[in-house]
């Protein structure tokens, strides 16, 4: 049976879409950047939250997954941020479990699409969180966002720094120039979707696979 005019431009048109299809990159091969931040919030920039749910979207504009401590505060915000813009979002949790997430670390389940559950406490949680990302950056912060931080700096991984946002991100200059040690990969902003794009080639000199 002889085919229609209509369905052979049909067919031909859609052979041509397959062929000019670029493939998706797989999602494990995307460049996976930690938000690393102040749980508790009360000593942060007044406009830390706004800024950092900024670079949560920001991550996501930029094609890279955003990796947290599956926490309050300004990490959550960035994970708001990311789902916002259509993002993918991984959490590193302190819990064994589930339960123990909820009940005893009183931390929240929405705005991710994954939880791990490391069951290593903070401590632990903050050395798989940062070694989980291809890159971590600070939003405000406390003393567990320095344990993050140092643990980014001793594997120098690239490493940004929204200044302005309070708290230990607005210490980290003086604390990287007091340690008298060398790390080119830091890089400091205001603007998080600067800090983003300046960021980013850094991380790239360390992918294998261009995404």
């Amino acid at each position: 049976m002889r085919m229609s005019k209509h369905k052979l431009v049909c067919r031909i048109k859609l052979l041509y879409n397959l062929i000019e299809m670029k493939p998706t990159p797989h999602t494990h091969l995307k460049i996976k950047i930690c938000v690393s931040g102040a749980a508790e919030t009360g000593h942060c920039a007044l406009d830390a939250m706004e800024k950092t749910k900024e670079l949560g979207r920001q991550i996501v504009k930029h094609g890279a997954v955003l990796v947290t401590g599956a926490t309050t505060g300004t990490p959550y915000w960035a994970a708001i941020g990311a789902k916002d813009a259509g993002g993918f979002v991984v959490g590193v949790s302190p819990a064994g479990s589930e339960k123990e997430h909820v009940e005893k670390y009183e931390l929240p389940l929405d705005n991710h699409d994954i939880i791990i559950y490391t069951g290593f406490g903070y401590a632990g949680r903050n050395l798989l969180l940062t070694r989980a990302a291809d890159a971590v950056i600070v939003s405000c912060g406390r003393m567990g966002t320095l344990n993050e931080f140092t643990i980014a700096f001793e594997d120098q991984k690239p490493i940004g720094v929204l200044i302005g946002t309070g708290g230990m991100a607005d210490e980290m200059r003086e604390i990287v120039e007091k340690s008298h040690r060398v790390h080119d990969g830091i890089v400091y902003d205001s603007d998080p979707k600067k800090l983003v794009e300046r960021l980013l080639p850094l991380i790239k000199k360390e992918k294998v696979i261009e995404t």
